[in-house]
């Protein structure tokens, strides 16, 4: 009995190892398609301080697995969400008050900022220092303690 149990937990620590670093390199793969360029003045953001960019969507499965880890991560660090093509101003405040959400969101409903980023796949996610220069950028679910060593990294 004992020798199963540990067999499967090595098993196990295997393939979350293997599906992690799969997840890891279709992320990469996916984020090089991205622009790369310093963030855009359209965006109003504080100086000096670092930002995330979230780009997601309310239809999108792997977005709503994902947006707490958000919530949490705007609570100590500067965060902007933009959600794309999920409606009109009305019905995002829904979706964000029925999840108990209260972080910054911009409605990009043509998607005209997601093709500006270059995003075509979501959620995607842009982080960049101080001096507005991106450092990361991840295309994929990923951890809070992923975002927040990203963000605690840049600052």
């Amino acid at each position: 009995m004992k020798n199963k149990l540990l067999k499967y937990t090595k098993e196990l620590i295997g393939f979350i190892i293997t599906i992690t670093i799969f997840a890891n390199g279709v992320s990469l793969y996916k984020s090089s398609d991205l622009n790369k360029s310093p963030l855009p003045p359209s965006l109003h953001v504080e100086q000096n301080k670092p930002i995330m960019i979230h780009f997601w969507a309310t239809w999108c499965p792997v977005c709503k697995t994902e947006i707490d880890n958000i919530q949490r991560v705007s609570k100590n660090y500067q965060v902007i969400t933009i959600v794309v093509k999920s409606g009109n101003d009305e019905d995002i405040q829904n979706y964000l008050n029925e999840h108990n959400l209260n972080f910054k969101v911009i409605n990009d409903k043509d998607a005209l900022l997601a093709q500006q980023f270059g995003v075509s796949v979501y959620p995607t996610t842009f982080i960049y220092d101080k001096n507005k220069n991106l450092i990361f950028s991840d295309v994929g679910y990923t951890s809070t303690l992923g975002l927040y060593l990203r963000m605690w990294w840049t600052s």
